[in-house]
């Protein structure tokens, strides 16, 4: 088995050196193939630098520099892109997260699972600003998906290559990859991680991409359930509306018949209205929406599953 620890980087000069002697030193004892991979995503301080001496005096060091910042998920995908173990580690560069913790990773891999998330039981990190959201986040994307993790957001993870490959990552997508394997039938478990206090540098996450993680729970939820069937999304939400709005009209009009009522002013006839425009134009974004998908499917050439195993059959 050959393994590939992916390290996102972004300022993290002072804590670089000492990550690496740590992941060399757990690495080494594994008696596996290994290769450490750092992604530096755009950093301005002295990070490059120190990334071309570890790789100059270490072949099994890998960097891949960015032109600029792309953020945490566009690293992490150029970090799966050109990993070649047959295991991949994601974990940050800032020595909060603990290499001693890769070797129970990767127990757990070789049990069958596709994917070991790190939860950092022990956080510290401060509980106003990091932990509490945290917490009332992990709950909603558990219980939106389907799939329970007490820590969605620790970067200390295992994944199967395969698995981590499969995805093209986008916007803050990378912490949700659990949830999308799922589409896929992956097995997922957790185990309890080290996390220390950072001693270097400061965190480059706070409370304001709270929002940002609400509306990709939305995307996962969409991704998971409903990616090969839009219609049902838009078209049941539409046809909700379209209901109510002729209902609303009917019983307006049936007033105006039988009693003489003046309707002509009413808000009630114009929310009909509304409500029957809206229910036409969802159902027509579902029709649409499924139109683009067939598109996508067959102009690449996927398809909407994924198979395991054949037996005696042939190509």
């Amino acid at each position: 088995m050959m393994i590939s620890v992916v390290v996102p980087t972004y300022n993290e000069e002072e804590s670089v050196p000492h990550l690496y002697e740590k992941l060399k030193e757990v690495l080494d004892k594994l008696g596996e193939e290994y290769e450490i991979i750092f992604v530096d995503d755009g950093s301005e301080d002295g990070t490059p630098e120190i990334l071309k001496e570890l790789a100059s005096k270490d072949k099994k060091v890998k960097v891949i520099r960015f032109r600029r910042n792309y953020g945490q998920t566009a690293a992490m995908y150029a970090g799966f892109e050109h990993a070649k173990g047959d295991v991949i580690i994601t974990m940050d560069a800032d020595l909060q997260n603990d290499p001693e913790d890769i070797p129970k990773l990767l127990e757990k891999i070789k049990e069958g699972y596709d994917i070991v998330s790190g939860w950092r039981k022990d956080r510290k990190d401060p509980f106003l600003s990091r932990k509490l959201p945290s917490k009332v986040a992990n709950w909603i994307i558990s219980k939106v998906t389907g799939v329970e993790l007490h820590d969605y957001g620790c970067t200390l993870k295992a994944y199967k290559a395969d698995i981590a490959k499969r995805y093209r990552l986008y916007g803050d997508m990378h912490r949700f990859l659990p949830a999308l394997a799922k589409r896929f039938g992956a097995k997922i478990t957790e185990i309890p991680v080290k996390h220390h206090p950072r001693i270097y540098g400061k965190s480059k996450y706070g409370i304001g991409r709270t929002v940002r993680v609400i509306l990709d729970i939305f995307l996962v939820k969409f991704l998971n359930e409903y990616i090969t069937k839009p219609l049902y999304v838009f078209g049941g939400l539409g046809f909700f509306l379209l209901v109510i709005g002729v209902a609303i009209e009917i019983y307006l009009t049936l007033l105006k018949i039988f009693t003489g009522a003046d309707i002509g002013g009413r808000p009630l006839l114009i929310l009909g209205v509304l409500l029957i425009l809206a229910g036409i134009q969802l159902l027509s974004t579902g029709i649409i929406a499924e139109l683009i998908i067939r598109t996508y499917y067959e102009s690449r050439g996927e398809k909407p599953y994924v198979i395991e195993e054949k037996l005696n059959m042939e190509e």
